[in-house]
């Protein structure tokens, strides 16, 4: 888990790990979040998503660049999943304010943050990005499909435990290089994405019996689908993404598995993996192509807007940013289509509660 204190002027001057559960935070304000607990700060806070991490990041930033006054915001990467728990423990000074999500909250997540007191959420789509699945500049110039992933990566293809070693032993049109794959970890919204939008895919393309199993038992539909092997041929690289990139380089027959910005923002180093037949880019993710395109997500209490000072600032920060032209944008993000722009524009404009019946 890694933490970044941004103070910026041009340049960010610290890094921070901050245990924010249960944690005596800085004061300055009163605690009007309904009296969580924890004492009161002055300065937001952030957990979640590796992916969406330096989105945050950069508009904590310019928050502290309008403002000499603003305390600088706290954001750490932990993971979507690992996020979602900080995030719905409480309200109060001791529990964050923004949860960065690369996936939608699960309803299961919402019933914990309602459990907590924390029910009142705004939800906030950001933008959008697309699981890159990568290779280093010398690589074999993979050519994939979800199908050839599902073989290669499930713990159980078929229902049969996975033997595949090479990549050939999925699908005898790719070269005979080791499967080497390195991934999120499994409390990663990047790893919830892949095996929804890239597994799932490749199992029931295989399987005509998996898609009826995703009904009649979905335990068992997401034991054959999407649980990944644990044998050495997929490697945890941690909420890391340029470990990963780091990785690729010194092995250059492996595979990483990333947000789409990682790999703009490293595109000097890796190049882009296609999958059935489309690279990941800025167009082919935005017009929903590419086949793992997916949306990014803020989630804020809405019991911390009057509490926390700057946070409601902060979301109208987001907003002006994340157009087509912002530079959002230029730092990896893939603007969202104009009217979902309007409509979480209109959800920080209102301070619009979501609903937790959409969620599933």
């Amino acid at each position: 888990m890694t933490g970044i204190d941004v103070q910026r002027f041009g340049a960010i001057s610290g890094l921070a790990v901050t245990a924010l559960a249960g944690a005596t935070l800085i004061g300055g304000c009163v605690d009007q979040a309904n009296g969580g607990g924890a004492g009161s700060r002055d300065q937001i806070t952030a957990v979640g998503s590796s992916t969406v991490y330096p989105f945050t990041t950069m508009i904590a930033e310019q928050l502290v660049a309008n403002d000499p006054d603003a305390k600088a915001p706290v954001i750490e990467s932990t993971g979507t999943g690992a996020g979602m728990k900080l995030f719905c423990a409480g309200i109060g000074a001791g529990h964050p304010d923004i949860e960065d999500a690369s996936r939608r909250m699960k309803a299961s997540e919402y019933k914990d943050c309602a459990a907590n007191g924390a029910g009142q959420i705004l939800e906030i789509q950001v933008g959008i990005d697309g699981i890159a699945f990568a290779e280093a500049k010398n690589g074999p110039k993979m050519q994939l499909t979800p199908t050839d992933l599902y073989k290669a990566l499930a713990a159980s293809p078929g229902g049969r435990p996975n033997t595949a070693r090479v990549w050939r032993d999925v699908n005898p049109a790719l070269p005979p290089v080791p499967i080497q794959v390195y991934g999120p970890p499994a409390t990663s919204g990047t790893r919830d994405a892949l095996a929804e939008l890239i597994l799932t895919k490749g199992c029931e393309a295989s399987d005509p019996a998996a898609k009826p199993l995703a009904k009649s038992d979905p335990d068992a539909h997401k034991a054959l689908c999407t649980r990944v092997r644990e044998d050495g041929m997929y490697v945890d690289a941690g909420e890391n993404d340029n470990l990963i990139v780091q990785k690729l380089q010194s092995n250059p027959n492996a595979i990483g598995v990333f947000g789409y910005s990682y790999l703009e923002e490293n595109k000097n180093d890796v190049n882009g993996v296609a999958i059935s037949g489309v690279q990941p880019t800025y167009a082919t993710i935005a017009d929903n192509r590419y086949p793992g395109s997916r949306p990014l997500y803020i989630y804020v209490k809405k019991a911390h807007l009057s509490a926390i000072p700057g946070l409601r600032t902060f979301l109208k920060l987001y907003a002006a940013n994340w157009s087509a032209t912002g530079p959002l944008v230029k730092r990896g993000l893939i603007a969202a289509p104009p009217a979902v722009q309007a409509r979480s524009a209109a959800i920080i404009a209102n301070e619009t509660i979501l609903d937790p019946a959409v969620l599933s």
